[in-house]
């Protein structure tokens, strides 16, 4: 499952375009970007950018669809930021889905329980996230397409709990944007990667710190 207030954001999103003529509105209440975590990697100054260039419709759009077809979040063991056997099947099904829209950039957020000290879970955040990505592209996917690593700590808890949590523990892969010189978002033709078809793989294929 993605992070909860990026996945706010792109249900609302998507509802207004099913609903109405709306644009991004619902945003400018606030600085653009300011609904998102800063994370220390600039966050706000990339949704600023998705919006400028007219990228943020599509790319919301897309991460609801990635979500839809395929699981976004994998799951580690206490004070673990090793891949078992149902994290790489996932894995695998997200790299799967990946490798069929080589135009879009993605980025893996690490997660952590609350038990430990905030830089003890921020550095097992980031080991998980690295994780992750290695295993994507040990599945064929351009690392290059993969955002720089981002750990997001223990911030942004599934269960709001001081103890041993395993739905917390977890990395979460999004779409962040699209690769910029490909010849299609050259052109500007984000609607024709959003409504590509994915055919489906059918899978396979701190916390205690001081």
């Amino acid at each position: 499952m993605a992070s909860k207030p990026f996945l706010k954001t792109v249900m609302a999103g998507t509802a207004c375009l099913a609903l109405s003529a709306c644009d991004f509105t619902f945003l400018s209440d606030a600085p653009a970007g300011s609904h998102l975590d800063e994370g220390r990697f600039g966050n706000p100054t990339m949704n600023n950018i998705l919006i400028q260039t007219g990228q943020a419709n599509f790319v919301e759009s897309l991460q609801l669809r990635f979500a839809n077809e395929v699981p976004a979040t994998i799951n580690f063991a206490f004070d673990s930021a090793v891949l078992d056997q149902e994290a790489r099947m996932v894995l695998s099904r997200q790299a799967a889905w990946i490798r069929q829209f080589p135009e879009v950039r993605f980025s893996v957020f690490g997660h952590t329980d609350l038990v430990g000290s905030d830089s003890y879970n921020y550095n097992l955040g980031l080991r998980r996230a690295r994780a992750a990505v290695n295993y994507l592209v040990s599945q064929g996917v351009d690392r290059h397409r993969l955002e720089a690593l981002v750990s997001r700590g223990e911030n942004e808890p599934v269960v709001a709990t001081q103890d041993r949590e395993r739905q917390n523990r977890r990395t979460v892969t999004m779409v962040s944007g699209f690769v910029q010189n490909h010849p299609i978002v050259l052109n500007g033709e984000y609607a024709r990667i959003v409504q590509r078809a994915y055919v489906g793989s059918g899978g396979g294929g701190g916390e205690g710190g001081s």
